[in-house]
């Protein structure tokens, strides 16, 4: 998946620390919520593979954009937030 930017995602509802021991890099706070792509920052091994020592297959790494109103109500009207997510965690919004 090459995602370019302005195109609206949703990060996946997943919640994979609930199945047993991982490593996530994705908050809480923007699971399920929708975001926009603002740049592709090149492909990484993933690190929920390198923290166990796993083979890790290369994955896009994004910067996505979040209003930050929908995700924090007390934020400021017109805020954004900013942040790396990896495209497994990514679907068309």
């Amino acid at each position: 998946m090459d995602l370019a930017p302005g195109t609206e995602v949703r990060v996946k509802d997943d919640w994979p620390e609930t199945r047993g021991p991982c490593h996530i890099r994705t908050p809480h706070y923007v699971r399920g919520r929708r975001g926009r792509i603002l740049r592709r920052l090149g492909a990484f091994p993933n690190p929920e593979d390198l923290a166990f020592a796993r083979p890790a297959p290369t994955r896009a790494l994004y910067h996505v954009l979040f209003d930050e109103t929908a995700l924090f109500p007390d934020s400021r009207q017109g805020d954004d937030l900013l942040v790396e997510l990896f495209e497994h965690w990514l679907e068309p919004a």
